[in-house]
C-alpha cells in the first residue's frame, strides 16, 4: 500500500455509527418494485449441518470481529473445502446475516461455509476491510483441524462490495503490502478460488459507475476517504484488475443484468487467460442486482457455485 495524495484524506464518513440501511429486508423491498415474483430465501437448519455462530476471529485493536461457521456433521478424512462468504453493502452497510441461507445450503452440499464480519467505512477506511478478511483466511487455516477443513482448499466468495473484496483478496495472493498485521501471521491468507457475485473488478473504468459524487458522497468515496479525482492511484490500487497475475486463483463470475456491477470483468478474464488461469461467467438475464438473495435465482446460484468448485477443487 502507501498510495498518497497531496490532499488530506477525509474522515467525515467515519461516523462510528453503524449504517443499517442495507439488509435482506430492504433489498427485498427494493427488488419487489421491479421483480414482484422475487422471494427472500429464509434460513434453514439442515439436520446434517452443525452451526457455530458469533465466533471472535480477530481483535482490531478497538474491538473483536466475528464470524459464523457451518459445516457437515459427518467427518471427512481429507478435510472439506472452506468458503469465506463476504457480504455486500457498498463497503458501508450490510451484514453477514444476509448470507446465512447461502452458508447453510453450501454446508449441506459438503463445504465448510463461513459468514464473516469486516470493518465498514463508518468505522475504518480502505484497506482495513482487506486486512480484516486476510486475517479471517488465516483464522480458517489456524482452525482447520477444529472444523475439518482442508486448508489447501479455501475459497473467497462475495456479493457486490463483497465480490469486489473477494476478487481483490484473490488477486493479491502472496502480496505482502496487502496483508496487514492482524491475526495469526504464521498462516497464509492465499485463496485457491474466487467467486465474485456482481462485484466490480475496477473502480476507474469505462464500465464503472463508482465515484459519482454529484448528488451525494458515493460509497467508494466514503470508503477511500478520497474522490477518484483526488487520489486516482488509490482507487486503482484497490481494484482487483490491477493485480491479476500468476498467483490469481480460478474465478467464477455470477452476474445480474446490471452491467455496471461487473465493471472490468471482461478485461480481468483476458488477463487470467494470459496466465492460463480458468474462469467462468454465468449471467442471469433480467435479474436484479441482489439476485443471489432471492428465488428464483438462489437455487441456480448455489448449483453454479457447487459445479465450479467441484471442477476447480477436485472434490
Amino acid at each position: 500500500m502507501g498510495v498518497t495524495s497531496a490532499k488530506a484524506q477525509s474522515s467525515k464518513g467515519l461516523t462510528g455509527i453503524a449504517d443499517t440501511s442495507y439488509s435482506s429486508d430492504s433489498a427485498l423491498k427494493k427488488t419487489l418494485k421491479t421483480h414482484p415474483n422475487a422471494v427472500l430465501i429464509p434460513e434453514k437448519a439442515f439436520k446434517k449441518v452443525e452451526e457455530h455462530r458469533n465466533i471472535s476471529y480477530v481483535n482490531t485493536g478497538t474491538r473483536n470481529l466475528h464470524l459464523d461457521v457451518f459445516h457437515p456433521k459427518k467427518h471427512s478424512k481429507k478435510g472439506r473445502p472452506a468458503i469465506l462468504i463476504i457480504h455486500g453493502g457498498g463497503w458501508r452497510t450490510g451484514n453477514r446475516a444476509m448470507h446465512l441461507p447461502l452458508a447453510q445450503h453450501l454446508a449441506a452440499l459438503g463445504y465448510v461455509s463461513i459468514t464473516v464480519e469486516y470493518r465498514l467505512s463508518t468505522e475504518a477506511l480502505f484497506p482495513a476491510a482487506v486486512h480484516d478478511l486476510k486475517a479471517a483466511i488465516r483464522w480458517i487455516r489456524a482452525n482447520g483441524m477444529t472444523y475439518n477443513i482442508d486448508t489447501q482448499r479455501i475459497v473467497g466468495l462475495g456479493f457486490s462490495a463483497g465480490g469486489q473484496l473477494a476478487a481483490l483478496l484473490g488477486s493479491t495472493n502472496h502480496m505482502p503490502s496487502f496483508e496487514g498485521a492482524l491475526g495469526d501471521l504464521r498462516h497464509s491468507s492465499a485463496l485457491q478460488a474466487v467467486i465474485d457475485i456482481d462485484g466490480i473488478l475496477a473502480f476507474i473504468h469505462p464500465e464503472s459507475g463508482e465515484g459519482d459524487d454529484s448528488r451525494n458522497t458515493s460509497a467508494a468515496t466514503h470508503w477511500f476517504g478520497y474522490s477518484k479525482t483526488e487520489n486516482p492511484a488509490l482507487w486503482t490500487e484497490a481494484s482487483a484488475l490491477t493485480h491479476v497475475g500468476k498467483n490469481t486463483p480460478p474465478t467464477l463470475f455470477l452476474n445480474s443484468s446490471v452491467d455496471r456491477m461487473h465493471a472490468g470483468r471482461d478485461d480481468y478474464r483476458k488477463k487470467l487467460d494470459t496466465f492460463k488461469i480458468y474462469s467462468e461467467v454465468h449471467t442471469f438475464d433480467a435479474s436484479p442486482h441482489g439476485f443471489c438473495l432471492f428465488a428464483p435465482w438462489f437455487a441456480p446460484t448455489v448449483e453454479f457455485i457447487d459445479l465450479f468448485l467441484k471442477k476447480i477443487l477436485n472434490r
